[in-house]
């Protein structure tokens, strides 16, 4: 029933240059659909709900890379702490600071990106090019203790305007490039720009993502 997933993932991979790392969004589908990528190679997948992410987690191997890309409420985090590669979508200074009191308490180290909204929606979670930089310009990463910021994720608006997508990802990799070359920030690790979905994918590499989160490309539409 899922063969069609490890040849449409193997056409995505074959499609993204050396260096970018792809996430199969895999949320609304089956966990035979994650299987099915599994077998093909895939290690790396996201989800956006915290109770689909626990309910597949104990289905699939354990060297699954759990990535979460949905929007965190905050009474959600305690149950997510320690189950992910990588939170992608932190998107507020409270919640950073949530994640780091609870990875604290639990003894582990979350690894996550915050999420930049530059997209015209109001829709779209995430600092403003302005709180972002001032977070890390007044330098308030130090006060973390158990939460590694790896670098950032954004979206570009939901249009058919090329020339306006091409500019959200450019405004998000300025960002993430202002913030890595900053030598006065002595930032380790800061390397993962996460931009790009089955449908511009093409232009968020060409701007310089170098993770990309696919879904619909590799599962097909979602089963909800």
């Amino acid at each position: 029933m899922y063969s069609h997933v490890a040849e449409q993932l193997d056409e995505v991979r074959r499609s993204l240059p050396g260096g970018v790392d792809l996430v199969a969004v895999s949320k609304f589908h089956p966990v035979e659909a994650l299987r099915a990528a599994y077998d093909a190679g895939q290690r790396r997948f996201g989800e956006s709900r915290v109770q689909e992410l626990l309910a597949k987690l104990p289905a699939m191997p354990d060297d699954v890379e759990w990535h979460f890309i949905g929007h965190l409420q905050t009474n959600k985090v305690r149950s997510l702490i320690g189950k992910t590669a990588l939170i992608e979508s932190v998107d507020t200074e409270r919640l950073l600071d949530l994640i780091d009191k609870e990875s604290e308490r639990a003894g582990v180290v979350t690894r996550v990106l915050l999420q930049l909204h530059v997209a015209q929606e109001e829709t779209k979670f995430g600092f403003s090019v302005d709180e972002l930089m001032e977070y890390f310009t007044k330098r308030k990463f130090e006060s973390l203790k158990a939460t590694h910021i790896c670098g950032l994720m954004g979206m570009a608006s939901n249009t058919d305007d090329e020339a306006r997508i091409a500019a959200d990802f450019a405004a998000i990799a300025r960002c993430f490039n202002n913030i890595r070359n900053d030598a006065t920030l002595m930032l380790r690790g800061f390397d993962t720009l996460s931009m790009g979905m089955s449908d511009d994918r093409d232009i968020a590499i060409a701007c310089g993502s170098n993770m990309v989160r696919v879904g619909t490309a590799i599962f097909g539409a979602r089963e909800y």
